[in-house]
């Protein structure tokens, strides 16, 4: 933690200084022992016993020692909770912190943790459930997971098939899911057809209607259980009110993107981390590559890319402290889209200044390459949050002004910040073919976003390099700064200082 200037400056800055002696502790612990827990859970990922010796029904799921090592670090460290039992200040801003700083770690254990943290708003709606369940959750007594998506619609969740139908005082659910998020959880957040239309349920496991089918073999996140289920009879309970079940769940998946981009906050973090460590050491035609001028324009992009991406998701936690909905109903989409899309080529990127010793499993950076991909596609790919944004846009003009005054609390500080920001406005004036140009606007909206927090809070030289190379029409690959710029200290600021 304390090797992250930008991390630490953001945590005070954003409302969460209350918790830094808790933040960096915790990052202490993780620099330890927890960084081979990560290489082995990996190693070994989960397997599934549907039987045991006996030909009964189990439906467990196996883990290795060192995952479960992970998930407890995370859950004393209260990431799936500390906002919802804590009342101080700065609560969501130093969870963020705390988040970024495991996954740094491993990713894997992100999923339980996430999802148990954002059941809890989606289950206030139902008070009887919460009184029950809440407590269980926060205190890390249980996991939640979720279970939304069919094999036949994907993210469009409303041609779901799964049924429910009353069974006296609860409901019965039949049907398949095809991707079951943290399937070894003690209860889930589930949509099924009710005769009211699409509603939201709360199924407990184990139970002989919750099973079981296999779990995913997953390019990445491979410490992680996902899995497909089927629903035979599974008793669950309403949460929410029927036929409204989108409604419902989507206050569990507001936090759960949320996490995404924090998710791939770390992952940037960890492999800039890991870049210029390795060119501050490594000498090659006579120099260190962190002295040779092309390495340094590549290092200093990607730590650029970095600070922009931890300055936004820090601020994300802020408006969640303060129960902004305007600005966080937008900023969370446009985020989520534009911070897990850049994630797979800066990490790549990272892995390219190893050399050969990046593509070889020991570096970690092709754990890391593996990972990078799915933040952008959990709780909806891109064109589901381009879409969504749309949406935003269209319905919810308040978010629209919440977003454009935070960017404009820059507004005269940089000239080309300014050019963007006109540019923004004419860009969402513009109504003609917006489905065909949502991406481009959501992209314009996170530039425009992290270039105004940059050059408010954000260090002169990366700032500065921001707007040059992001706002001023720059290259499509990292390593295109433009001359005249602070490499070497940009790369300074975000190379990790251990003894040299």
């Amino acid at each position: 933690f304390a090797q992250d200037r930008p991390l630490v400056e953001a945590l005070r800055r954003e409302g969460g200084g209350a918790y830094e002696e808790r933040v960096g502790a915790f990052g202490q612990v993780l620099g330890g022992e927890p960084l081979e827990w990560g290489r082995l859970a990996n190693e070994h990922p989960p397997q599934l016993r549907t039987h045991d010796r006996y030909g009964e029904r189990i439906d467990e799921i196996d883990f290795h020692p060192a995952w479960h090592s992970l998930l407890r670090l995370g859950l004393e460290a209260q990431v799936q909770s500390l906002p919802w039992v804590d009342e101080k200040t700065g609560a969501h801003v130093a969870r963020a912190a705390l988040f970024m700083l495991l996954g740094q770690v491993e990713a894997g254990v992100g999923c339980p943790l996430s999802m148990t943290f954002a059941s809890v708003p989606a289950l206030r709606v139902q008070p009887d459930l919460a009184d029950e369940w809440i407590p269980r959750l926060t205190s890390g007594d249980a996991l939640c997971g979720m279970a939304m998506t069919e094999r036949q619609g994907g993210s469009d969740v409303r041609a779901n098939e799964t049924t429910a139908r009353r069974s006296g005082e609860t409901w019965e659910l039949d049907g398949n899911k095809w991707f079951c998020s943290a399937p070894m959880s003690d209860v889930f957040l589930v949509l099924a057809q009710a005769p009211g239309g699409l509603s939201c349920f709360l199924v407990e496991r184990p139970q002989p209607g919750f099973r079981i089918e296999r779990l995913k073999d997953k390019l990445g996140n491979r410490s992680n259980a996902s899995a497909e289920i089927r629903l035979e009879g599974a008793e669950a309970r309403l949460v929410g009110e029927e036929g409204l079940g989108i409604r419902t769940i989507i206050e569990m998946v507001v936090h759960t993107r949320l996490d995404c981009v924090l998710g791939s906050t770390a992952l940037m973090r960890r492999a800039v981390a890991e870049a210029t460590h390795h060119a501050a050491h490594r000498a090659a035609f006579g120099r260190l590559l962190v002295d040779q001028p092309l390495m340094a324009n590549v290092l200093a992009d990607l730590c650029v890319e970095s600070e922009a991406a931890t300055l936004t998701a820090l601020r994300l936690g802020r408006a969640f402290d303060e129960g902004d909905h305007a600005f966080r109903r937008l900023a969370t989409a446009v985020a989520k889209f534009w911070i897990c899309k850049r994630t797979p080529p800066l990490v790549a990127e990272a892995l390219e200044c190893l050399g050969g010793n990046g593509y070889v499993e020991e570096s970690q950076l092709p754990r890391l390459f593996r990972e990078s991909p799915l933040n952008s596609i959990w709780e909806g790919a891109g064109n589901v949050n381009a879409l969504d944004v749309l949406r935003a846009v269209g319905r919810e003009p308040e978010s629209v002004a919440a977003f454009l005054t935070e960017v404009e609390l820059a507004a005269g500080a940089d000239a080309r910040l300014d050019r963007a920001i006109v540019e923004l406005k004419d860009e969402l004036a513009d109504t003609d073919e917006v489905e065909l140009r949502a991406r481009r606007l959501v992209e314009r909206l996170a530039l425009a976003l992290q270039g105004s927090l940059l050059v408010r809070y954000g260090d002169p030289a990366v700032a500065d390099a921001f707007c040059a190379s992001r706002l001023g029409g720059g290259g499509g690959v990292f390593g295109t700064l433009p001359r005249g710029l602070e490499l070497g200290a940009i790369v300074e600021r975000h190379r990790p200082q251990l003894g040299g």
